[in-house]
């Protein structure tokens, strides 16, 4: 079994088998829900100026509420929607995997050097790369034979996942997951 700190840079890599590991031992949630948290807390130390302490907590809570609720609704439109012909899954499967899939995110500290655009520019590279991770999550995690399939359920998992951040955010006054200005 693989460590935490390989377990996160074989998700980063999009290893499917880290994915595999992951998605079988029921004890890696509290280590997918510590990835969660560490990537959100690596893109909230650059706008940690503007927006505080508390914002940074506050968006750490919406975080972890938004993984819950993508791996809820992944696994809902993934199990009952579009399932494949060896879909087999439980919510803790996806928990796992895509809690893993943030390992990425951990490139947004870099957004703290002061160049223009940088912190922008990361926040980008980051987003896209965990998306590509969480196709790969997804993928495993549901037994799909297609690519195409899990694409599909991260699409709708994301649209979902970004009205709840936005509405969570906008009730709690703070913007979380989405590129700061």
């Amino acid at each position: 079994m693989a460590s935490l700190t390989e377990r996160m840079l074989g998700a980063a890599k999009l290893d499917a088998a880290i994915y595999e590991e992951v998605e079988n031992d029921a004890t890696a949630t509290p280590q997918a829900m510590l990835v969660v948290v560490v990537a959100n807390l690596a893109a909230g130390v650059a706008v940690l100026r503007t927006s505080g302490i508390g914002g940074l907590l506050v968006a750490t809570l919406i975080s972890l509420i938004g993984w819950y609720v993508w791996a809820f609704v992944t696994y809902f439109v993934g199990t009952r929607f579009l399932p494949g012909p060896k879909t087999q899954a439980d919510v803790g499967q996806l928990l796992r995997t895509i809690g893993f899939s943030a390992s990425p995110g951990l490139i947004r500290v870099l957004g703290i050097v002061p160049v223009p655009g940088l912190n922008s520019l990361v926040s980008l590279v980051a987003g896209i790369w965990m998306l590509v991770a969480m196709v790969v999550a997804v993928r495993q995690a549901l037994d799909y034979e297609t690519t195409g399939r899990a694409v599909a359920v991260c699409a709708i998992g994301f649209v979902i996942n970004i009205v709840v951040l936005v509405v969570l955010g906008a009730i709690l006054g703070v913007t979380v997951g989405l590129p700061q200005p």
